[in-house]
């Protein structure tokens, strides 16, 4: 049954533009580009006829160069970049002094990294819609090329992520994805002999590798940083795993194009013409591409195997390393305990030396001459006998927001009371608290494992008798619940003559 027009009902506005995750990819593409827009806008600002220079033209030559020069630990040196853009822009002005081609080069390379802002990063906003429907408007903050620290105090440049698919035309387009594609359509246009065109899609290729290969560095540098920071259990493990396919699939994949591209060149060579020397020429260019295509994936083949190794030895490290050799203050052992039972003479000379030393520095106030004599002019104010009435508190009651009640840890404490000649298994103490209560087992084990390391000076000080202590000796527990090591949990017995002598030489 067919409505008519007017009939028609209301409908909610079209979910298209709410769940198109594309246009937001376009948006984002089209803002990494204004960075360069921006420089060929801003030329006219400079001091000096600067209008012949093609500045977007100078930034890609400058992100092609930093992406092609930096390797998988260093990046491209800044020196070297400009020197390898002077060619490029002389080439636009030739006429100009080569003083002016080299700021150019500069000031090109230092608006890429984006120098004298804070974040050295450059932001756009754009708008999508949310689930509801509701435009949002959302800021999108990235960097083209950045500097990073290396050997000896060096300083590097190395493109992101965003730089390197402005290149390729791209933006969040997943790695190994794309360059299958571009492998995929390289080796097809060289077989048909469209070199010139391959050698566009073998740069392509190439720039997906190095792409690759950044993924991997940003990850092994956030683990030697924080292991507990990477997700080390299974993102990282696949992530692997499908890099090691790639870069086998890849090795064939750039054999059968060197053969293709052998072809192509005995081609050349048997007809020799304007155009068979062109595609000589570029098959020639095509061999070097593919070449380094081979060695970044040997490189980056070999950072994969030692990706594993390296995370269980920066995780070893991490998790073993030594505290550090400072000592907290014990307050109440060092301090109150022995000063509560001397007198208050005694006393006074302990407290005045610890807060004399503990308050710091004060900055002495200083005195204006108007304000002393209003002071001394001053009448005193008449005092009540009894002082100001206080004011009366509003107090409000804290919730009890405690996951086990008083009872619970009654009952725990009294479970945990063993004789000291009777040492017990954490496995059996769990069974006997999970038949009294479902939930006693876990505030057992939590003072089991807290008991593992347990405060013995602290115990000593202040004057205990008994102290529950917790012993792994490699067996393993055997609980529905829990996993671990099932520990031996026992009571020590303290020297109570060797604490009150303590106490006597501390007064």
């Amino acid at each position: 049954m067919t409505l008519p027009a007017q009939a028609l009902p209301l409908s909610s506005p079209a979910p298209g533009p709410a769940a198109d995750e594309g246009l937001a990819r376009r948006l984002r593409a089209l803002a990494c580009t204004a960075p360069l827009h921006d420089l060929d806008v801003r030329k006219a600002n400079l001091a000096g006829e600067y209008g012949g220079y093609a500045m977007a033209e100078v930034a890609l030559a400058a992100i092609d160069l930093v992406t092609l020069n930096m390797d998988f630990d260093t990046g491209a040196d800044h020196e070297q970049i400009v020197a390898r853009l002077l060619p490029r822009v002389a080439a636009q002005a030739p006429d100009r002094p080569a003083a002016e081609h080299e700021r150019v080069a500069r000031w090109v390379l230092e608006n890429l990294i984006n120098v004298g802002s804070v974040d050295r990063g450059f932001r756009a906003i754009y708008g999508t819609f949310g689930p509801d429907g509701v435009y949002v408007r959302r800021d999108y903050d990235f960097k083209l090329i950045e500097e990073v620290p290396g050997y000896g105090g060096a300083v590097y440049l190395r493109t992101t992520d965003e730089a390197v698919n402005v290149l390729v035309g791209a933006l969040d387009t997943d790695v190994t994805s794309a360059q299958i594609a571009a492998e995929v359509k390289l080796e097809v246009l060289i077989s048909r002999g469209r070199l010139a065109d391959a050698q566009l899609a073998a740069e392509q290729a190439r720039y997906r590798t190095v792409q690759y290969a950044e993924t991997l560095r940003r990850t092994l540098d956030a683990t030697r940083r924080n292991v507990r920071a990477v997700d080390w259990l299974q993102a990282v493990p696949d992530m692997i795993a499908e890099a090691l396919d790639h870069v086998a699939d890849r090795y064939r994949h750039e054999n059968a194009i060197l053969t293709n591209i052998r072809k192509a060149r005995d081609e050349a060579d048997a007809v020799l013409d304007s155009k068979t020397a062109e595609n000589k020429r570029r098959a020639a260019e095509l061999v070097d591409i593919v070449k380094d295509c081979i060695r970044r994936h040997t490189q980056l083949q070999s950072r994969l195997l030692d990706a594993g190794p390296l995370f269980r030895a920066e995780q070893d490290r991490q998790a073993f390393a030594a505290p550090a050799p400072r000592s907290g203050i014990d307050l109440y052992g060092q301090l109150v305990a022995p000063v509560l039972p001397l007198p208050v003479e005694q006393a006074r000379r302990v407290t005045d030396a610890f807060f004399a030393a503990g308050t710091g520095l004060r900055t002495p106030v200083s005195v204006r001459v108007a304000d002393l004599v209003e002071i001394l002019l001053t009448p005193p104010v008449e005092r009540e006998h009894l002082g100001v009435e206080m004011p009366e508190p509003d107090l409000i009651a804290t919730p009890d927001d405690s996951r086990f009640s008083e009872e619970q840890l009654a009952r725990a404490m009294e479970l945990l009371d063993l004789p000291h000649d009777a040492p017990r298994r954490l496995s059996g103490l769990l069974a006997q608290a999970r038949r009294a209560d479902p939930d006693l087992p876990y505030l057992v084990a939590l003072l089991a494992v807290h008991a593992a390391s347990p405060a013995v000076g602290t115990a000593y000080r202040q004057g205990e008798e008994r102290l529950l202590f917790a012993v792994d000796d490699g067996t393993e527990l055997d609980d529905p619940e829990f996993g671990g090591a099932d520990l031996i949990v026992g009571t020590a017995l303290l020297d109570a003559a060797g604490m009150a002598a303590a106490r006597s030489e501390a007064s």
